[in-house]
């Protein structure tokens, strides 16, 4: 499950990273469309007044301000600047709802403004037929809500569109939210059954060692020393009466049983094996009791 688990995660991240990828594409790509369809607005401002030589400069974005300029000065009346804005914007398919201000360049002093609602198309435009003198001036376009992606104009079905993918994309990111939760805590859990799986009552320490009852091995870093069944009884008697002495009559009734008289030098040969795969602590030793017996000793 672990491993499964392993698998799952990365495919579950490139499908939460697409998504993000492909929304910032379509953010650059709405930019470019924005600047693009701004440029065009000033250009044919330029053309209803009769300029067709004079640039339009850089867009300059402030939030969803866009501030549109022109390298020459100009005149014009509200119901030309209006109409023509409108058309492009249109056209363009740019906004539903946008507000556009003129202010004079040196100044900042707004002269003139209006409001566009597709819901409220007014036939009302202050203003409309006072021209307003030569000048140098700037256009701001606001954006008063959020552009739909591929959105037409005064078309109800197509915000109601845009309402339900914002709905969409929460629920999603939602979801995303949830699963990564659900796999932290999976993860976690796994990794407490784990350590809780490594206490293993067969397996003891011995200072730098680890004692593998069952399996009959001694582990110290990456080595993995073997011993015999003579050996690992020996060592599981020493060990059970720790930095005891333990008298050669009970060491051999209990490992060697009545296997005969030659044991009694066996005894010697057997601590002598164990006394060298346990040298590589030495704080664990196996200690001869003139006499009496062996008693394993650990320093701690």
């Amino acid at each position: 499950m672990n491993s499964r688990c392993l698998k799952i995660v990365p495919l579950f991240f490139i499908l939460l990273v697409l998504p993000i990828s492909r929304s910032v594409a379509q953010d650059i790509q709405d930019d470019s469309h924005i600047e693009v369809s701004l440029r065009m607005i000033g250009h044919k401002v330029l053309l209803s007044v009769g300029d067709s030589i004079s640039r339009v400069l850089p867009i300059i974005k402030e939030n969803n301000r866009y501030k549109i300029q022109f390298e020459s000065e100009f005149e014009f009346t509200p119901e030309k600047l209006v109409e023509t804005v409108d058309h492009v914007v249109k056209e363009t398919e740019l906004a539903n709802h946008y507000i556009v201000e003129v202010e004079q360049c040196k100044t900042k002093e707004l002269v003139y403004s209006f409001k566009m609602n597709f819901r409220e198309q007014a036939d009302i435009i202050p203003c409309k037929t006072r021209t307003q003198p030569k000048s140098c001036y700037n256009l701001i376009f606001v954006f008063t809500k959020k552009r739909a992606k591929n959105e037409t104009a005064f078309n109800n079905v197509s915000n109601f569109s845009n309402e339900s993918n914002t709905d969409t994309n929460t629920i999603y990111y939602s979801i995303s939210i949830i699963i990564i939760f659900l796999l932290t805590s999976i993860f976690y859990f796994l990794k407490k059954k784990k350590l809780k799986r490594g206490v293993d009552s067969n397996i003891v320490s011995l200072g730098d060692y680890h004692f593998d009852k069952r399996n009959t091995e001694l582990l110290i870093k990456d080595q993995i020393i073997e011993l015999t069944n003579k050996e690992a009884d020996l060592l599981i008697l020493l060990y059970n009466a720790v930095n005891t002495t333990v008298r050669r009559e009970v060491i051999l009734k209990m490992v060697w049983e009545d296997e005969g008289g030659y044991v009694g030098r066996t005894l010697d040969v057997f601590i002598s094996k164990l006394r060298k795969k346990l040298e590589f602590d030495s704080k664990v030793k196996i200690v001869n009791v003139r006499g009496v017996g062996y008693k394993l000793v650990l320093d701690v």
